[in-house]
């Protein structure tokens, strides 16, 4: 007889959030801000992009344009969630502040402007992502300056 998996498994936590940041949040948020100077619409694909299955650039990939910046906010939205596992710690080894209400509220401000850019980015709207932009950048700048940037090693996460 087979065995039946379990259906919820524990959250498990593989990257400190320097390395989450790095490795999820930048380059999809990066997708995101390319919609404010090009138009994802008219993208080039280089010679070297031939086989649209092997670009490393989300934007000339198989689901690139328009696609890839729906996608690319989708992805911030959905790593929102990641930021709230409270077994993350920062690359310091200091623990991620999930408790912190200033934390809840950045967080909520990136799911909310990854998902207002979701739905821009399906308008093909490049006028509402430059507008956007700012909004999305404003909730990632309010947590750097409040736990990256900091002076004070104590408080910071990095």
């Amino acid at each position: 007889m087979a065995q039946t998996p379990p259906t919820n498994a524990p959250q498990q936590v593989h990257a400190d959030l320097n390395q989450l940041m790095r490795g999820v949040l930048y380059p999809a948020a990066n997708v995101v801000f390319s919609a404010q100077a090009d138009n994802p619409a008219e993208v080039q694909f280089l010679a070297r992009d031939r086989d649209p299955t092997m670009s490393t650039d989300p934007l000339t990939n198989t689901f690139g344009g328009w696609v890839a910046v729906e996608n690319a906010a989708l992805a911030l939205a959905e790593s929102a969630n990641l930021l709230t596992i409270p077994e993350r710690r920062c690359s310091n080894g200091a623990p991620v502040p999930t408790k912190d209400p200033a934390w809840t509220m950045f967080v909520q401000q990136v799911r909310d402007a990854s998902m207002q850019s979701y739905r821009a980015a399906q308008a093909k709207d490049q006028a509402k992502m430059i507008e956007l932009s700012e909004t999305l950048s404003a909730s990632c700048s309010g947590c750097h300056r409040k736990w990256r940037d900091r002076r004070t090693p104590a408080n910071r996460c990095k």
